[in-house]
């Protein structure tokens, strides 16, 4: 499919969530469980916080669509655009599956995603110009943290993850979030 064929695919199917890989391969995305969803929820709430002190540039959820530079079209679970970067789109291109990198990007694996695809998306997302990316997997209780220069950590659950240079003074205690039951 061409970018505008894809495009309208997914406005006439919006019941559905799609991403498209650098091979032009449709993936079909599944909902997320209650744990997942809430995790996101709880991290987005952290996220917005620091976003209406500090207000550097913009968060995107799930639903959100980014034409990678490898021409892969991708939804992470939460990302975010510096204002400088995000200033460069005119309303038209924010309307579509703008042609921009997320500066970061936080995926949270569910039972439905291989650990390895996204092991594989992250290192895509940075090839393409992420700068930090969070994969949380939930079952492993680990968090591979991404960064531009292409080094990768594995942190345990409970630490609490930094925005580092990218998200300045961003502090997310993952460990006091996962500690909360679901009701």
């Amino acid at each position: 499919m061409s970018e505008d064929e894809f495009f309208q695919f997914c406005q006439l199917n919006d019941t559905l969530e799609f991403e498209k890989d650098s091979h032009g391969n449709i993936v079909i995305m599944s909902p997320t469980s209650l744990s997942t969803a809430s995790l996101n929820f709880r991290i987005g709430g952290v996220l917005f916080n620091w976003h209406e002190r500090i207000g550097l540039g913009e968060f995107f959820d799930s639903s959100s669509g980014f034409t990678l530079p490898n021409g892969a079209v991708r939804s992470p679970d939460i990302s975010w655009i510096g204002s400088g970067k995000l200033a460069q789109l005119n309303e038209e291109e924010r309307e579509r599956f703008a042609h921009i990198c997320p500066d970061f990007v936080i995926e949270i694996r569910s039972k439905s995603d291989s650990k390895q695809y996204l092991l594989d998306k992250m290192k895509e997302y940075v090839e393409n110009g992420t700068r930090l990316g969070w994969m949380i997997d939930r079952f492993d209780r680990k968090v591979h943290v991404f960064r531009e220069d292409g080094s990768v950590t594995i942190e345990n659950f409970d630490a609490v993850l930094s925005g580092e240079n990218v998200l300045p003074g961003l502090l997310v205690d993952l460990g006091s979030m996962t500690k909360k039951p679901v009701s």
